[in-house]
């Protein structure tokens, strides 16, 4: 048995070596869901890269960011998605992330290059709801504030459709945004974690509307052959969101991150987001049949340092409101 066990433990090493290497990758829960872009991803990425992808869940983008300067140096992510450019000054402030090393992405309505932040898809906030209930939706903020409805948001401070509404009042009003929230306070039915929770609200009628995507109805027209739902046009115009990967700087595998970077503009990753995160494609890739039937006049966008500058300030005024 001993010559036997000897020659056994010489093979350790070669066994360890040829272990397949993990790569982790931390995103909001929707994209690793049953009907979200993670599994399809998952599969075409292990089929190109010899290794074992996971993923590992922790809410919503802002979120995101926040458990990761909390873990700092010991998180054991390799990569993150889901961050936006609302977050992109904070992220970069913290010295968490890596240069990605990759071109920019060529689908962007506006021009996006950023060595550290590389989008893989976009869309514009709003305000979804369903035409069987609601015959003349507002068309602004203002009008929405004037009416009975009741709308379900996220919480800015865990979600990035929530920090991206606080940007979208604020591009749209400057000053007088503590004037509209003050307004739209009894319009809020309640203030959720993250996107999945106030969707799910909403479909299941519990509100009026949901703060979503203009993409969003997409997804009834075409999975569940259901035209009832639609976006509210408001007239300030709509706020875009460019959703972001990154690599963290403490990744124990940056070469096979930045490969998972450049996979995230690959037609084998681009071509699942319309139907399965149902936002727009970061690269220029055909549109599903049904997927998108008219698009906002006008966008509003931040620069990341004036929407890290205005975050505090923003975030108190919609807290000064919604706590009366």
């Amino acid at each position: 048995m001993r010559p036997f066990l000897a020659a056994c433990l010489t093979c350790l090493p070669a066994f360890a070596a040829a272990e397949t290497p993990v790569l982790t990758v931390m995103t909001y829960d929707s994209f690793t869901s049953d009907w979200g872009p993670g599994p399809a991803v998952e599969k075409a990425f292990e089929e190109v890269c010899g290794c074992d992808l996971q993923f590992i869940t922790g809410g919503d983008g802002a979120a995101l960011l926040a458990r990761l300067q909390l873990e700092g140096t010991a998180t054991g992510a390799d990569v993150v998605l889901g961050l936006d450019t609302n977050l992109t000054a904070q992220g970069l402030a913290s010295g968490l992330f890596a240069p990605h090393g990759q071109e920019p992405a060529s689908g962007l309505p506006v021009d996006f290059d950023d060595a550290h932040f590389l989008p893989y898809d976009w869309g514009w906030f709003a305000f979804v709801y369903n035409k069987t209930r609601l015959e003349t939706p507002p068309d602004s903020f203002r009008a929405l504030a004037e009416s009975d409805l009741k709308v379900v948001i996220q919480d800015p401070r865990s979600s990035t459709p929530g920090l991206g509404l606080l940007m979208w009042v604020k591009a749209a009003y400057g000053d007088e945004a503590p004037a509209i929230w003050s307004s739209l306070a009894d319009n809020v039915l309640t203030v959720t974690p993250g996107w999945s929770e106030a969707y799910g609200l909403f479909v299941d009628g519990e509100a009026d509307m949901v703060l979503s995507y203009t993409t969003s109805p997409a997804y009834h027209r075409i999975a569940e052959e259901d035209d009832s739902k639609d976006w509210a046009p408001f007239a300030e115009g709509h706020y875009l969101q460019i959703e972001l990967g990154a690599v963290l700087a403490s990744s124990d595998q940056p070469g096979l991150a930045r490969d998972f970077l450049a996979f995230t503009q690959s037609p084998a990753f681009q071509s699942v987001i319309p139907e399965t995160n149902w936002m727009y494609p970061a690269t220029e890739i055909p549109l599903p049949e049904g997927f998108e039937t008219h698009r906002p006049e006008t966008s509003l966008l931040l620069g990341a340092e004036d929407a890290q500058a205005i975050r505090a300030e923003a975030l108190a005024e919609w807290q000064a409101a919604l706590s009366r």
